[in-house]
């Protein structure tokens, strides 16, 4: 993952896409822009439909599975980037009535396979302990949790993901498509495209965003309404990390707050399990004492003292090495001091999770990512073999889990307006008295901390529709629908916003 000094909310967003990274100088290094936007590129085939019988315990669900792509152009006609996609339709539902939900992950830069082969799609793959590792079996198996009982399901690979990739050459076509502007027009036209060659237009419309695309979902429902006349139902944001506002670890006292809660939970769920409940004394303290005291700033040792005593008991770091740090622990520090003793490190995406330290006597953080660089194999080789054996699609090409060019490429745009969503969805809400939206994160997840968002959500008003979004925290990590227990939680409580309203 990307260690040096860059905003704090950007951290775990840039490393999401990194997925074979390790946790620190692992980016491979950059490579040409012909290999991003090369001046020819293999059309992908034709869309291809099938149809399934899935046979759960309790239920049979028979759907069609289409993969396919949206070719995007100029006005003038001349292709740009193909846009893959996998949509699952239930059979036999009245497609004016049937809801449709829209799914991306993060990055920028990471295939759909996360929501598809972990929480949302008709199979699914394993993602405990015992699976999380490269030589593990490749095989997806029936989803019993899937959200196709009440929604039809269409899983978006961006550009430069999965098999998605530019059809023109140049920088121009590149820059557009991997800038915050250009990836969300891209998305929103590609939504649009599918829901008229689909006839899908009367169905209602949702979107699920996880990580990079918690950001981008506000965002998208802005411009699908606004540019593309498509209105969205609801919106469910997974793990996001809706403010990049320029926070850096070294300067903002309210980045650390937002992490000490988080840090907390994986401390005490060495002695038993954690809820949010039983961390209302750490949430106070964060944003009432501490962040007082943090912006009291390193010109007051009697403050420096009380953060350094109270985050040392709350993490259960070294009190010497919390006040060497004037309680500033970042969270690859906390990951590898946690864990010292037992010469193992923690993941980023869920402190919980930890594996043997390949170099326990390192000063520094030079380690894999335990959970996703242990997955990205057998995750990848279960999605070609999906395409191959039953789906019956088979594009050219390497299949883009994670792009770490496009990561590295990004244009996260310049000037006075910084990149958060907050407003679009203050926006969004405002503007539509019948969206709803879910906001979900895991307890231990230190890439995108759930008290962030809460900060960030509590600043909305109820008269813009605050009233409207519902705000959840389950154990686990970014990927919280890794155990079984939170996945069927969070399955439970998105299942009533797609009742009629």
């Amino acid at each position: 993952m990307f260690p040096r000094r860059i905003p704090i909310q950007l951290l775990p967003l840039l490393a999401a896409c990194l997925l074979a990274g390790g946790a620190r100088a692992q980016a491979p290094p950059p490579q040409p822009a012909s290999a991003a936007a090369p001046a020819t590129a293999a059309r992908l085939p034709p869309d291809a439909t099938t149809r399934h019988t899935l046979d759960l315990p309790d239920r049979t669900l028979r759907f069609t599975a289409t993969a396919g792509s949206v070719t995007l152009a100029t006005a003038q006609g001349t292709p740009q980037a193909a846009i893959a996609y996998i949509a699952y339709q239930l059979e036999g539902a009245d497609p004016q009535t049937r809801p449709v939900t829209f799914a991306i992950n993060g990055g920028p830069g990471a295939a759909s396979t996360w929501l598809h082969l972990g929480l949302l799609g008709p199979w699914r793959m394993k993602m405990d302990a015992q699976a999380a590792a490269p030589s593990a079996p490749a095989v997806a198996e029936p989803n019993a949790l899937t959200w196709l009982d009440f929604t039809d399901l269409v899983f978006i690979d961006p550009v430069g993901t999965g098999y998605s990739r530019f059809l023109a050459g140049g920088e121009d076509v590149r820059k557009r498509l991997w800038s915050i502007r250009g990836d969300i027009d891209s998305l929103a036209e590609t939504i649009r495209r599918w829901l008229d060659q689909n006839r899908r237009l009367a169905s209602p419309k949702f979107l699920v965003g996880e990580s990079y695309s918690g950001f981008r979902g506000p965002r998208l429902v802005r411009a699908l309404s606004s540019a593309q006349g498509v209105g969205i139902s609801g919106l469910v944001l997974v793990s996001p990390v809706l403010d990049f506002g320029g926070r850096s670890t070294a300067f903002d006292p309210v980045a650390w707050a937002t992490y000490l809660p988080t840090m907390a939970a994986a401390m005490r769920a060495k002695q038993g399990p954690v809820t949010r409940e039983s961390l209302a004394d750490v949430e106070a303290y964060a944003a009432s004492d501490y962040l007082v005291d943090l912006v009291r700033g390193e010109r007051d040792p009697a403050a420096i003292e009380r953060r350094v005593a109270r985050v040392a008991a709350l993490t259960g770091l070294d009190p010497e090495l919390v006040r060497r740090r004037h309680s500033h622990v970042t969270s690859y520090e906390f990951l590898r001091e946690r864990n010292r003793d037992t010469e193992r490190v923690g993941s980023s995406y869920d402190a919980t999770v930890t594996m043997p330290n390949p170099f326990p006597l390192s000063v520094e953080s030079t380690y894999p990512e335990p959970t996703t660089d242990a997955l990205a194999a057998p995750f990848t080789s279960a999605m070609l073999d999906i395409y191959a054996r039953r789906l019956n699609w088979q594009p050219d090409g390497q299949y883009e889990l994670a792009n770490g060019t496009a990561n590295r490429q990004w244009d996260w745009g310049a000037g006075r307006v910084r990149p958060e969503a907050v407003s679009a969805l203050r926006t969004a809400l405002a503007l539509d008295p019948r969206l709803h939206v879910l906001v979900a994160h895991g307890l231990f997840d230190l890439t995108a901390p759930y008290f962030a968002t809460k900060m960030l959500l509590d600043q909305i008003p109820l008269s813009t529709g605050a009233d409207r979004i519902q705000f959840v925290v389950y154990p686990g990590g970014h990927m919280f629908y890794s155990r079984d227990d939170s996945r069927a939680a969070f399955r439970g409580a998105a299942a009533p916003l797609y009742a009629p309203r």
